[in-house]
């Protein structure tokens, strides 16, 4: 459990962004603009990549290793 940490905290920090666009909102100004916070959208997805990513690669790189050790033998 402790190496998927980074992807853990990247999930949470994730669903944060989300959690905190719904609960911000959006309203419309006076003059009609939007008044949103949109960043928050990007940033889901850049954070719920991270986790993905990183969880990947922290599930596949001990089949490298453990082949290449085994090769030299």
């Amino acid at each position: 459990m402790k190496k998927y940490t980074f992807s853990l905290i990247s999930l949470i920090i994730s669903f944060g962004c989300i959690a905190a666009y719904g609960i911000i909102g959006s309203k419309v100004a006076p003059d009609g603009t939007l008044i949103e916070p949109f960043f928050l959208i990007p940033m889901f997805w850049l954070f719920a990549l991270i986790a993905a990513i990183s969880a990947l690669i922290v599930k596949v790189c001990p089949f490298f290793y453990k082949s290449k050790k085994h090769s030299n033998n």
